[in-house]
């Protein structure tokens, strides 16, 4: 098998920053022939409901039903599939629920809560956080089921407080994976329906007589769901449009070269398009891990999609220092970041911009996709840069609460007064007035 023809750049070369932006171009841009499929779909699906919804799963997952209810899974099924799977797969989801559970629960109590406090005339200002009354899931089916993706988007739902979690998996040809039923269960999924694609996005965001309306759509899918989460922003909220997968490790040369090596292939195994990139200051270290690769790859049953992507995006990048690694690392603003250092700590100041950072030789990017807490559901495409990892916030709002004292008015109403006679708007100038007091 001939060697893996990855990018090697070096920050010293004077056409680094041509082929580096090489590396980093990716096009988000939909295909205009499914922008126009996806906005026919919609369209139709909010014209006629339920029977759009049973057209559209019969041409596209060949599974044809007599209702929409039909397709809906009861809890006894989703409690079947539990029941079905492994000793060692029941253990491991609900070890996996139980640490996304104990990290979301924190993330609660450190930013979810309401709060209030008074000004000393008596004035209350504050927040109140309220979660949402009903979300949908859009879970991965058919060549890809992800049983990880029903745990990350449900539990921080649950911890949030939605009373109501609608999950919608496509089951082409009717094959359902146990394992995403069995996370259904395990996540407390309220209602679970076996459709997907662009019509199941449609049905979530408009609702139809048969899939309830939802109030936010997140998880990931493909072309058409991306497309189609595009187009209902606004009616309802979405998480985020997501990129292909990507992964960016900081290696000072202390770890394992096949450690490194395999890192890279985990993010690359997703996707023809996923990236995989190395920066590390040691010349030596880079030819290791490029023998790694050459060495492991044909053990990889997914090595012709591994291949695809480290040929077509990935890089293995020599810098002059750990130093120029961080700064470059914050221009990507990678999904993932592993800091595959002796000294992790020193480094995780320098960074500002990743969805989630790895510290240390022993913390896999793969631990981070299922079990150790956080969550997984990340920004790509360089949007860690003003984006978040999926949380309880995302599925909470916030009402500012303000009760203005007697007092207060006669404080805040002149300064209100004043602003708004010089916006031109006499009524709320006259509004505030009204409360103050008059002299005898």
């Amino acid at each position: 098998m001939p060697p893996v023809a990855v990018r090697h750049l070096n920050t010293a070369s004077a056409d680094f920053e041509t082929e580096f932006k090489r590396v980093l171009h990716w096009s988000a841009e939909t295909d205009h022939a499914i922008e126009e499929r996806v906005a026919a779909i919609l369209a139709d699906v909010q014209a006629r409901g339920d029977a759009a919804v049973l057209e559209y799963t019969a041409r596209f997952d060949g599974l044809e039903a007599p209702s929409v209810a039909a397709l809906e899974l009861t809890r006894e099924e989703l409690k079947a599939a539990f029941d079905a799977i492994t000793p060692a797969q029941r253990s491991a989801l609900e070890a996996a629920a139980r640490r996304v559970r104990a990290y979301h629960e924190r993330q609660l109590q450190a930013c979810g809560l309401s709060w209030s406090y008074r000004d000393e005339d008596g004035t209350l200002l504050g927040q109140k956080v309220t979660p949402l009354d009903r979300v949908g899931i859009y879970v991965p089916g058919g060549k890809a089921a992800y049983p990880s993706s029903v745990l990350m988007n449900a539990i921080p739902a649950h911890v949030a407080g939605v009373p109501e979690i609608i999950m919608v998996v496509p089951t082409p040809r009717g094959e359902k994976n146990p394992l995403v039923l069995a996370a259904a269960y395990v996540a407390g999924v309220s209602r679970a329906f076996t459709i997907g694609g662009a019509q199941a996005v449609g049905a979530l965001a408009h609702g139809t007589a048969t899939v309830p309306r939802v109030d936010k759509i997140t998880g990931p899918g493909n072309a058409y769901v991306a497309s189609a989460k595009r187009r209902v922003f606004g009616q309802v909220g979405i998480d985020m449009i997501a990129g292909p997968s990507e992964i960016l490790v900081l290696a000072d040369g202390t770890t394992p070269p096949d450690w490194v090596a395999m890192d890279l292939f985990s993010q690359a195994e997703h996707d023809e398009l996923a990236q995989s990139i190395l920066l590390c200051p040691d010349a030596g270290y880079i030819a290791q891990v490029q023998a790694a690769i050459d060495r492991l790859i044909e053990g990889m049953p997914r090595r012709d999609v591994i291949r695809a992507s480290l040929e077509g995006r990935g890089a293995l990048i020599l810098t002059k220092d750990m130093e120029e690694a961080c700064a470059i690392s914050n221009r990507i603003a990678p999904e993932h970041l592993e800091v595959s250092s002796a000294e992790p700590h020193r480094w995780e100041p320098l960074l500002r911009h990743a969805g989630a950072i790895f510290l240390g030789a022993y913390t896999s990017e793969s631990l981070g996709d299922y079990c150790a807490g956080p969550n997984h559901v990340l920004p790509t495409s360089g949007t860690a840069r003003f984006s978040s990892p999926l949380g309880v916030y995302d599925f909470q709002k916030r009402s500012s609460l303000i009760e203005v004292s007697e007092a207060g008015a006669q404080q805040l109403g002149p300064i209100a007064a004043e602003l708004a006679y010089g916006e031109g708007l006499q009524a709320h100038a006259q509004a505030a007035e009204f409360r103050l007091k008059r002299a005898d």
